[in-house]
């Protein structure tokens, strides 16, 4: 079993009121294709104990059909770009410049770079290739339609998913996207969104919307589109199958998705007593 790492002792027993959730690798086990009942648990203790539970991922919020299941206090999406309540008030939301999107769909043409444009309600691909086939087996979700480039929508992208190799990142970026930032949590492929979008900015929306203090939050992510938002919290918590970029900026480092890793966290600072949790005496 991996051993649990507390980086800063002072942490032990936080005052929290809120905590951020990513889903994929997080929440969501790719191995299981669902969310483990000690997470699912876990969720709904800290709600009946007034703690709010909201979700931030680079998904759309209409691509969370596989936990809705699970009662949430908000939605995160887009890495930050669309936040909104439970029952769908916006509290922010923002497109990325229609010049970055011209300059990809052109860039596209001469590359065969493959791309996903993601709206409010649907995502459209540029090609079906081999990298984008496996994205959407490996999160379950069907291959959306190919976009129409003489009928584009290139007003209202809220996010784009490039399917590019990690050292192409930055010269991409400064190339082609250059209003836009990217990260990511996949070496598949780099989210995109507009520059000054990010989970650390939709945990602060959240936080002016319940009257929080920052001081008073806690994060789960596993990938490098968390970093942002685990740095910003009081305590950051990386799962065991995270990345070593987001291990080493995190306050926490629990065990995997699919060893109970949010209940143990959340049992080790305090959030979760025995009695409420499915941990197993080992």
């Amino acid at each position: 079993m991996m051993q649990k790492i507390i980086k800063m002792t002072f942490l032990k027993n936080p005052k929290i009121k809120a905590v951020f959730f990513d889903v994929d690798g997080t929440l969501f086990s790719f191995k299981t294709k669902s969310i483990p009942e000690s997470t699912r648990k876990a969720l709904k203790k800290l709600r009946e104990n007034g703690i709010k539970v909201i979700v931030a991922t680079g998904r759309s919020v209409n691509d969370l059909n596989h936990i809705r299941h699970i009662e949430f206090d908000g939605f995160l999406t887009f890495n930050g770009g669309h936040c909104t309540t439970i029952d769908g008030q916006v509290m922010f939301r923002k497109v990325i410049s229609p010049d970055d999107i011209r300059n990809l769909i052109d860039y596209s043409e001469r590359s065969e770079v493959s791309f996903s444009l993601m709206y409010d309600d649907k995502v459209r691909i540029s090609h079906e290739s081999p990298k984008v086939l496996e994205l959407y087996r490996h999160v379950d979700i069907p291959v959306p339609p190919l976009f129409d480039k003489e009928d584009a929508d290139i007003e209202n992208v809220l996010q784009v998913n490039v399917f590019i190799d990690p050292e192409h990142d930055d010269s991409f970026m400064q190339e082609v996207m250059p209003n836009s930032l990217s990260s990511r949590w996949t070496p598949l492929f780099a989210d995109v969104n507009p520059e000054g979008v990010s989970k650390q900015g939709g945990v602060e929306y959240f936080c002016k919307y319940y009257n929080i203090d920052i001081s008073e939050t806690m994060a789960f992510g596993d990938g490098g589109n968390d970093i942002s938002m685990l740095k910003s919290v009081k305590v950051g918590v990386a799962m065991g199958n995270a990345g070593d970029n987001v291990k080493e900026i995190a306050d926490y480092i629990t065990e995997d998705v699919d060893n109970r890793g949010i209940e143990k966290a959340l049992m080790h600072f305090g959030l979760l007593d025995e009695t409420s949790a499915d941990v197993k005496h080992e």
